[in-house]
């Protein structure tokens, strides 16, 4: 069972950014906490259900969707490891997992 969700360097950097956009976008942050709220909400059913995500083109990769957004990780016996965060408006052929 999954014991601790690991955040790459990337994965942080990603989510910081979209929650200072939306931080500075509406000038207070009663979104961003939202948002973060939901993202930890959706992290803990995939410690429960590791398969919930949508398998990638990458071996052991998967997609969990969260609102406009995929969450791009992978996971073993003990670690969710979180990849990056992809805002799904994006061009698909810049993404780098």
């Amino acid at each position: 069972m999954v014991k601790e969700i690991i955040w790459s360097h990337k994965a942080r950097i990603k989510l910081f950014a979209i929650l200072e956009f939306y931080a500075q976008r509406n000038g207070n942050k009663k979104y961003s906490a939202k948002l973060y709220k939901i993202f930890n909400k959706e992290l803990k059913l995939l410690i429960r259900n590791p398969q919930l995500g949508i398998q990638s083109s990458k071996d052991n990769i998967r997609g969990l969707i969260v609102l406009d957004y995929i969450i791009f990780y992978e996971c073993n016996d003990f670690q969710l490891i979180i990849h990056t965060i992809w805002p799904t408006n994006q061009n698909p052929n810049d993404l780098i997992i």
